[in-house]
């Protein structure tokens, strides 16, 4: 028969790990005081793993009366603490030891300076046992020397009384906080020997509820009588239990990484107070996902503001005027020199490349246009911190935001580098251009043939012999010919030209529109994925902390 185990969970050095890991991812993006509390775990953490591991640390915590230091006394077999009845008489935390020997430096950390040996040492060696403070003392440092305690010791039991058990501050300042720490709470109802044996049990219940509504279900509750000794070998021997075991110190550590885990989740904007920063599995699928549609907008309105259409109409006329500048009738195409260049006069230039340090003369978007691209920005932002956490959507959201203000400067970069193609002249020009001047010369010959004719006619001169094609002269054939020739081939190439400007249009807008996109996902959407990829690494870190 095959026996499934059930699957171990990380250690503690690697959970410690991943809560370090998980503050410095949070920093700057989660409240500072969540952030230094999870720092602090990790530090008391590790601080705790250096010292003895042999000794745990035991602290009675009560309020003012409720017979601690009693307990304290009996539990140790000696007369260690001053007892009051209405007054605190414990101003600082003092220590009993059961065979202290190597424990110095563990209550050095703890400062804990009242030092005693116990009793009978028995099932109870390793137990250090502190009696702290009231935690309702009027004085100020007694509270806060409680408060200090209650994070580092190990172990800790709750004194109460049955005039006080129901407390709102003991409940609502320490035990409800403390949810997450069931397994090193224990919760001690003292002087039952008041009452008698019906009302302890309807007390008991009643603490049981208590407790239960703190989150703290499964708490072990004792009855006892410091007084009298009832239940006190019940404490003994669950103390016994606890130091023999020696994973007190672990389960307190566990128990701290995993409450500082999930306040590091915790997102603080939530209306639900359990609401924690991890997705649920239905806002997984709507995350970390390139936000397509707000992309496709944002890449439209560059286009816009950036001036891509006029760009692409003026790519198209200067084609044409180029073409008909290098391929017209040498007759008349001088006359289209003076005519402006609609590329030079937007600053597009074939030599202006990729190190291009100038800005093209295209006209500065309007008012609408820079409204539209700051929309379209926060719409990335917006898509890609779908269902995070506020802290972290709105870290998102300004890392759509962090580069916006050079997406100006690198749009004009990328428009006057990508646009410089535009201007490269076809091949074809040259051919046309050689083509047209050679016809252009035959128009000349024939020209100048019928002028010598003319001037050998008008001085009476014997006229030469004179080739012709068919029934028309040489000379007339080469000067009309070449004429009507020049001509057509000019209005062929303009033709060509028109059809070649609009197929180098469309060319350089999709160019234009890549190159602009790229700047977008540069500049605006890789921050944001940037900021993405860090909520995942954090997520996972709190993950493996919580265990």
């Amino acid at each position: 028969m095959k026996v499934l185990r059930r699957k171990e969970g990380p250690s503690l050095d690697v959970r410690l790990a991943a809560l370090v890991e998980a503050t410095e991812l949070g920093a700057g993006r989660l409240p500072d005081e969540v952030v230094a509390a999870a720092r602090e775990v990790a530090g008391r953490a590790g601080a705790r793993r250096e010292l003895s591991l042999e000794h745990t640390v035991v602290a009675l915590a009560g309020a003012t009366g409720s017979g601690k230091s009693s307990l304290y006394n009996a539990l140790a077999g000696r007369q260690l603490a001053d007892v009051g009845v209405t007054r605190p008489t414990t101003s600082t935390a003092q220590a009993a030891l059961w065979d202290g020997d190597g424990a110095g430096p563990l209550l050095d950390w703890l400062e804990v300076p009242h030092r005693h040996p116990a009793g009978e040492t028995g099932d109870l060696a390793g137990l250090v046992l502190l009696d702290l403070p009231d935690h309702d003392s009027i004085r100020l440092s007694h509270r806060l020397e409680v408060d200090r305690l209650v994070r580092q010791v190990d172990v800790l039991v709750w004194v109460v009384d049955p005039q006080k058990y129901a407390d709102a501050a003991l409940h609502e300042r320490y035990l409800r906080p403390l949810a997450g720490h069931r397994d090193v709470t224990v919760v001690v109802l003292n002087q039952v020997d008041r009452l008698p044996p019906a009302a302890v049990d309807r007390c008991l219940d009643d603490l049981r509820r208590l407790l239960d509504g703190d989150g703290l279900t499964g708490v072990p509750v004792l009855a006892v009588s410091a007084r009298t000794g009832q239940g006190l070998d019940d404490l003994r021997g669950l103390l016994a239990e606890r130091v023999a075991d020696r994973r007190s110190w672990s389960a307190r550590l566990s128990a701290d990484v995993t409450t500082a885990a999930g306040h590091l989740a915790t997102d603080p904007q939530a209306t639900d107070p359990q609401a924690t920063g991890e997705p649920s599995a239905t806002e997984r699928k709507g995350m970390g996902k390139r936000p397509g549609g707000a992309e496709r907008g944002l890449t439209e309105a560059l286009c816009v503001a950036a001036g891509v259409p006029v760009i692409v109409e003026a790519v198209a006329k200067g084609h044409r005027h180029r073409a008909v500048v290098a391929t017209g009738w040498p007759v008349t195409r001088w006359l289209r020199r003076f005519r402006p260049d609609p590329l030079r006069r937007l600053r597009i230039e074939a030599g202006r490349g990729k190190d291009v340090v100038g800005r093209t003369s295209v006209p500065a978007a309007s008012g609408a246009q820079r409204a539209r691209v700051e929309t379209a920005i926060r719409d990335v932002g917006e898509a890609a911190a779908n269902g995070l956490p506020g802290p972290w959507a709105a870290a998102v959201r300004q890392a759509a935001r962090s580069r916006a203000g050079e997406l100006t400067d690198a749009v004009d970069r990328v428009v006057a580098t990508t646009s410089a193609g535009a201007t490269r002249r076809p091949r074809w020009w040259r051919a046309v251009n050689v083509l047209q001047w050679l016809v252009f010369g035959a128009l000349l010959a024939g020209a100048l043939w019928l002028g010598v004719l003319f001037a050998m006619d008008y001085l009476r001169l014997p006229q030469p012999p004179l080739p012709t094609a068919g029934e028309v002269p040489w000379p007339t054939v080469l000067l009309l010919g070449g004429a009507v020739t020049g001509v057509l081939i000019a209005l062929a190439s303009r033709l060509a030209a028109w059809l070649g400007g609009r197929r180098r249009a469309r060319r350089t807008a999709r160019a234009l529109r890549a190159a602009i996109a790229q700047v977008g996902r540069e500049m605006v959407l890789e921050p944001a994925e940037a900021e993405l990829a860090t909520y995942a690494r954090f997520t996972e870190a709190v993950t493996v902390a919580r265990g």
